[in-house]
Parts: structure tokens; C-alpha cells; sequence
């Protein structure tokens, strides 16, 4: 979602983007079909590849942006064991929200296509709000 809104709003050459698990259970996989399937509905391609965050991540990146709060958790930790190396800044996803009160983006892996849809609305709202952040005053 973020990638499809920097292309939207000309923006891809200013920002680094990726995507990265907790875990390493889907790693080398495309993101769920029925995700692919809701994105490709709204004109988003989602071309990546799954992988696990690395402790790399934590100083290459400037926000590292999670999912829930058990991913956070999962990432503090990790920047923990980094001592002070780690740089990044930590928050999850949905703090930047405007137009849900949700705080976690939910699963929607077990659930039906309205959840894929509803996670897009989530990622939405917030990446866009947080495309505003970075951009307001320019």
C-alpha cells in the first residue's frame, strides 16, 4: 500500500520501502492470494517476496512500522539485543490512523475477503496519513 501511494503521488524516488515478518514462516512467499486479489481490485500490484526482519533493519531504516502490538514487542526485543546500535524508531502501523479506532491491524489469514478489504482501508488510511506526515511543508 505505501509503495502503491508514493507512485501515486510521484514520490518513489524519495522513499525506501520494504516489507519484513516477525517470523520466518513465509519467507520466499507471495503475499496471500486473496490479498493479492483485494489489492489487485484497487489497481495495487503487490510484487514482494516475504522476509524476515534482520537486526540490519533496525539501523538501515529510520521508523520500522508494525503490524500489532505482539509484532512490537517482537522488534523491541530484537532492537534490545542490538543495545544502542539500533536506530530505528518503533510504533505501529495503525497510531497513524485518521478514520479507524482500531490500534491493530487484525489477520485476516482465517477470515473471509471482507478482512483482506478491510485491512487495505486500515493500511490505507494510515500510510497515507503517515505520507502526509513526512511531506507536510514541502
Amino acid at each position: 500500500m505505501f509503495l502503491h501511494l508514493l507512485a501515486e503521488r510521484n514520490l518513489t524516488d524519495q522513499f525506501v520501502a520494504d516489507s519484513a515478518g516477525t517470523g520466518g514462516w513465509h519467507v520466499g512467499n507471495p503475499a496471500d492470494r486473496r490479498m493479492q486479489a483485494a489489492a489487485n481490485r484497487r489497481g495495487i500490484q503487490l510484487p514482494s517476496r516475504a522476509r524476515q526482519i534482520s537486526v540490519d533493519d533496525l539501523v538501515d531504516f529510520d521508523l520500522i512500522l508494525t503490524m500489532d502490538d505482539a509484532n512490537l514487542s517482537a522488534v523491541r526485543s530484537l532492537s534490545d539485543e542490538m543495545g544502542g546500535r539500533a536506530t530505528a524508531e518503533l510504533k505501529t502501523m495503525l497510531s497513524f490512523a485518521r478514520n479507524f479506532t482500531e490500534t491493530e491491524v487484525p489477520d485476516p489469514y482465517y477470515g473471509g475477503e471482507a478482512g483482506f478489504e478491510h485491512v487495505l482501508d486500515l493500511l490505507e488510511d494510515s500510510c497515507s496519513a503517515l505520507l502526509d506526515e513526512f511531506t507536510a511543508g514541502e
